[in-house]
């Protein structure tokens, strides 16, 4: 009214006379501009939201997704902002769609879902890149809302996670039964040294056992009344092994006698020689007469080996006998 304008805190007034900008902006509070030569432009210096609408793109390892995100700016030269620019709201989101969707191709799956600040960070720079300087515009927050997985990866993800949870547990008991064998191999050695304790061990165990409530009690034989039947049982132990020879030789077969060994002939010396003359005689004695024995060949005719004879038994049919 009368060419006075309100211009409110978080904005500020471009002024433009006849359609060229005054270089002169208007601050927030009560102003006047001329009615009929000034056209007053508010532009909003507060930081601004804008929903990225969800994007589908294929990952680098080839994998369909759909990813939804949002954008933060503002405005920090409402010079540039107002006349570089037509609509500095529409062009902010298509720049933050394209650079959504370059972003996704050039990043894996795993990176997509587990390292979010880095994404969030990449994108934040590809947006801030065209519209800092030539539109006067920063962007100051970038974060990814969604990531849509197709069905089948989401199968495949959850067997995944399945098998590497599976894979913690069997550690886990593995480590856990190795380090109880080690402290029970220590604890039996401690035991083994004093009697007296696995007694008492075994008392423990009854009296947890009891306190559970339960109807049927069930009390082991204590130990020394074992050790007591062991020590009994010793010397009918070391008296049966000669009874079980016995035994075992009654079972053997009968021994069959040894054919009897011939008995050597002794050769005695006759009366008429003298005993000495063989021990006390000189070495250079007369040589013995070694003329060869009679060896006639013996007489080697054959034998009569007529054939004998092998006539056919009469194999005729005997007449059955009756009765």
């Amino acid at each position: 009214m009368f060419g006075f304008k309100v211009i409110n805190q978080y904005e500020q007034g471009i002024v433009f006379r006849f359609g060229k900008m005054l270089p002169d902006l208007r601050g927030p509070g009560l102003t006047w501009v001329n009615p009929i030569s000034d056209r007053l432009r508010k532009v909003n210096m507060q930081i601004i939201t804008a929903a990225v609408p969800g994007q589908e793109g294929i990952t680098r390892d080839n994998v369909t997704v759909r990813v939804d995100a949002v954008v933060y700016y503002r405005v920090i030269d409402p010079v540039k902002a107002l006349i570089n620019v037509q609509n500095y709201t529409f062009a902010v989101s298509q720049v933050a769609q394209t650079s959504l969707r370059s972003v996704i191709g050039h990043s894996d799956l795993d990176q997509l879902l587990s390292e979010r600040d880095k994404v969030n960070a990449k994108l934040k720079e590809v947006i801030d890149a065209p519209t800092e300087e030539p539109w006067g515009i920063r962007v100051e927050r970038v974060e990814v809302k969604d990531i849509s997985l197709p069905d089948s990866m989401k199968r495949s993800m959850s067997r995944q996670a399945e098998a590497e949870r599976e894979r913690r547990a069997r550690i886990i008991s593995a480590d856990g039964e190795y380090q109880a064998s080690k402290k029970l191999a220590q604890a039996a050695t401690v035991m083994s040294a004093d009697p007296a304790a696995l007694q008492l061990r075994l008392l423990q165990t009854v009296v947890e056992v009891a306190a559970e409530k339960n109807s049927t009690l069930v009390m082991p034989i204590p130990v020394e009344l074992l050790r007591f039947f062991d020590r009994a049982a010793r010397p009918g132990a070391e008296a049966r092994p000669a009874v079980d020879e016995a035994q075992e030789d009654r079972s053997l077969p009968p021994a069959v006698p040894a054919a009897p060994v011939p008995a050597i002939p002794v050769l005695s010396v006759p009366a008429g020689l003298p005993a000495g003359n063989g021990v006390t005689a000189p070495l250079n004695t007369a040589p013995l007469n070694t003329a060869p024995l009679n060896t006639a060949p013996l007489n080697t005719a054959p034998l009569n080996t007529a054939p004998l004879n092998t006539a056919l038994v009469d194999d005729a049919p005997k007449a059955p006998v009756t009765r």
